[in-house]
C-alpha cells in the first residue's frame, strides 16, 4: 500500500482515483476468487468420478500391506512351501511342517490328560479295592507238595522283560510329563540333564525289550488261546468278588487278557518304536507324528493293564509271587485257581510214574533174561 501512494505521488495522481482503484479491487476480488476456485473443484471431481472400485480397494487395503511386511512370508512358511535348503533328506527343503502343531496338541493335549487321570484313576480303584477286599487268601491249608509252574528260563524271560518295562515306562512318562510335573521339582538344570539320560536309555531299551516281549509270545502262546471256560471266569470275576473260584488251566481268563493285550499293544509299540528310533530310512514328518500317537497310546493303555497284573500278582493274590520267584506252588494254591491244570499235572505225573514202574520192569527182565544159567555141580559118579 505505501509502494501504491509513493507511485501515485510521483506521478502527481489525484487521491480521488486512488480512491476509486481501491474501492474497484474490494468489489472485484469475490469474483475473482470464484472464478478460481471453481475450476479447481471441477478437476477434483472429475479425478474420483473416475477412480474405479478395484482401485478404491486397492488403497484401502495398500496400508494394512505395509503394516506388516513379514506377514506374508510368514503366511508361505506356514502353508508349506518347499524352498532351497543346502541339507539333503526327505522334507529338507521345507522350513515349518503345520502338521507340527497339531500333532504337538493332541500330545499334550487329549492323550497326557486323558492318560494321566486314566491312570491316576487306576490306581485309585486299586488301593480302594485292596482297602476293602483285601488280599484274596487260600481257603485251603497249605499241604507242603509242590507243582514245577515256571521253569527257570520262564522266570528269566519273565523278570528280564519287567524290568526293561518298568525302565521304559519311568523314562517314557519322564519325557511326557516331565515340562509340567519334574521341572517344578528338580529345576530346568537337573531336568535337563535327566531329560538326555532318560531319552538314550528309553531308545537303546526298547529294542532289549522287544527281545523278550517276542520270546514270551513264543513260549506262552499255546497256554493263552481261548477255552470255553474263559467266559465263566470273567462272569465270576475271577474269584476276586466273593468266595467262589472258577476253573482254570494254566492260564486263567485274566492272564490270557493281559497276553494278548501284551501282544498286540506291544506289537504295535515295538514296531513304532523302531520307527521312531531310526528316523534315517526316508521317513516323513507326518508318519512321524502319527506313529508317536500310535506308540504313546498304546504305551499308556500297558501300562494301565500292568498296574492290574502287578497288582493282582503281589498283593492281590496270595501265593502268586511265590511261583514266580521259585517256580513252584502249592498243591492247596493250584487247586483254588488252577484246578484243571493241577488235574492236568496229576494226571501227568500218574502217567510218569506208570512209565517209570513199567520202565523198571522192563529193565528187570531185561536183566533175568541176559542172566546166563546156572551150572549143575559134578556129581560123584563123574
Amino acid at each position: 500500500m505505501d509502494l501504491i501512494c509513493y507511485l501515485f505521488q510521483a506521478y502527481h495522481v489525484p487521491k480521488t482515483a486512488l480512491i476509486n482503484l481501491v474501492v474497484l479491487i474490494v468489489l472485484l476480488a469475490p469474483a475473482i476468487s470464484a472464478a478460481n476456485v471453481k475450476p479447481i473443484i471441477q478437476l477434483s471431481a472429475q479425478t474420483s468420478s473416475q477412480t474405479t472400485p478395484v482401485e478404491l480397494a486397492s488403497n484401502k487395503s495398500a496400508p494394512e500391506k505395509t503394516m506388516n511386511p513379514r506377514a506374508q512370508t510368514w503366511r508361505k512358511v506356514r502353508e508349506g512351501v518347499t524352498g532351497y535348503s543346502a541339507v539333503t533328506g526327505p522334507e529338507a527343503g521345507q522350513l515349518i511342517e503345520s502338521n507340527g502343531e497339531v500333532w504337538r496338541r493332541i500330545r499334550n493335549g487329549p492323550l497326557a490328560t486323558y492318560g494321566a487321570w486314566a491312570m491316576f484313576a487306576t490306581l485309585a480303584t486299586l488301593a480302594l479295592f485292596y482297602v476293602f477286599r483285601g488280599q484274596v487268601k487260600l481257603s485251603l491249608e497249605r499241604t507242603g507238595n509242590k507243582l514245577l509252574r515256571w521253569t527257570t528260563f520262564e522266570r528269566f524271560i519273565h523278570w528280564y522283560t519287567a524290568l526293561l518295562f518298568l525302565l521304559l515306562t519311568i523314562t517314557g512318562l519322564s519325557i511326557l510329563y516331565g515340562r509340567s510335573a519334574l521341572i517344578p521339582l528338580l529345576g530346568h538344570e537337573s531336568f535337563a540333564v535327566w531329560a538326555s539320560w532318560a531319552k538314550l536309555i528309553h531308545n537303546y531299551t526298547g529294542p532289549l525289550f522287544m527281545t523278550g516281549l517276542f520270546t514270551m509270545i513264543v513260549i506262552w502262546l499255546k497256554d493263552n488261546l481261548p477255552d470255553k471256560y474263559d467266559l465263566a471266569w470273567f462272569k465270576a470275576f475271577g474269584g476276586l468278588i466273593g468266595n467262589k473260584h472258577p476253573s482254570a488251566a494254566r492260564m486263567n481268563a485274566g492272564e490270557k487278557a493281559w497276553f494278548w493285550m501284551l501282544f498286540w499293544c506291544g506289537m504295535l509299540i515295538s514296531m513304532t518304536g523302531l520307527v521312531l528310533d531310526f528316523p534315517i530310512i526316508e521317513q516323513q514328518r507326518f508318519i512321524l507324528q502319527i506313529t508317536h500317537i500310535i506308540h504313546l497310546g498304546c504305551a499308556i493303555l500297558l501300562i494301565i493293564g500292568a498296574l492290574g497284573h502287578i497288582y493282582i500278582g503281589t498283593l492281590g493274590t496270595e501265593g502268586a509271587l511265590e511261583g514266580m520267584i521259585s517256580g513252584e506252588v502249592d498243591e492247596a494254591w493250584a487247586k483254588q485257581h488252577h484246578d484243571l491244570w493241577l488235574e492236568e499235572m496229576i494226571e501227568v505225573k500218574k502217567q510218569q510214574k506208570q512209565g517209570s514202574a513199567l520202565k523198571a520192569i522192563d529193565r528187570l527182565r531185561g536183566d533175568i533174561t541176559q542172566q546166563p544159567p546156572e551150572q549143575s555141580e559134578p556129581s560123584l559118579n563123574d
